[in-house]
């Protein structure tokens, strides 16, 4: 039986809804259903849960098949720490930029994400808040530091999405964001090192607390 063209891409499509929380940690993938769900032949499905493999999205093991992977605090941590070196360079970069079109975009999307606070609508903030982050890397133009701290990002999603439900917590995290976009549109590459640092931290913190009271 001829392969199904796949369109779009099954990789995009199952990591998307890894991410979004469509598919849990520990949740099993099953090459026919995933087939079915994409419209696409087994082998695109065995290709995508090879490559999301690599990324850290998803666990194969011998006679019992893929499921989303788990990720601990104590690796979420990790993931924050290194996020926080790679992710205060890129703000430094995206400071320097003189597309000023660029970081408009930037200010807009904290006004959509001070929109979603007030509507209190999580999903919305999360899902603007890993836009924002990527714009940032987008502008920092590093493409080796883009590709690393986007594969950092998608390991821990799963731990991201509880910060962004956290009672009071999109409250402090758009303070933080909107200091990170000032110092970037305002061309303060130390300013915006810094305050993209401090954001991380605060990740850290939170990550750190929990895994202290057995969190799961």
């Amino acid at each position: 039986m001829a392969e199904k063209t796949p369109s779009p891409n099954a990789t995009e499509k199952l990591r998307s809804e890894i991410l979004d929380g469509t598919f849990s940690p520990g949740e099993r993938l099953t090459e026919i259903a995933l087939a079915e769900r994409y419209s696409v032949g087994r082998g695109s499905i065995r290709s995508a849960l090879v490559e999301l493999r690599a990324e850290g999205l998803v666990d194969i093991e011998a006679n019992r098949g893929a499921m989303v992977r788990r990720i601990s605090l104590e690796e979420a941590i990790e993931v924050a720490e290194a996020r926080q070196v790679l992710e205060a360079l890129l703000a430094a970069r995206a400071a320097h930029s003189d597309d000023s079109g660029a970081k408009q975009s930037l200010l807009e999307i904290v006004e959509e994400m001070g929109d979603a606070v007030a509507a209190k609508d999580n999903a919305r903030y999360s899902a603007l808040n890993r836009a924002l982050h990527g714009r940032i890397w987008e502008i920092g133009g590093h493409r080796v530091g883009h590709d690393l701290v986007t594969n950092l990002r998608n390991r821990s999603a799963h731990h991201q999405y509880r910060l962004a439900v956290m009672p009071g917590r999109s409250e402090e995290s758009l303070q933080q964001h909107s200091a990170i976009v000032d110092a970037i549109v305002a061309g303060d590459a130390e300013g915006a090192s810094e305050s993209m640092s401090r954001h991380l931290d605060s990740v850290i913190e939170v990550l750190s607390q929990w895994s202290e009271l057995g969190a799961r």
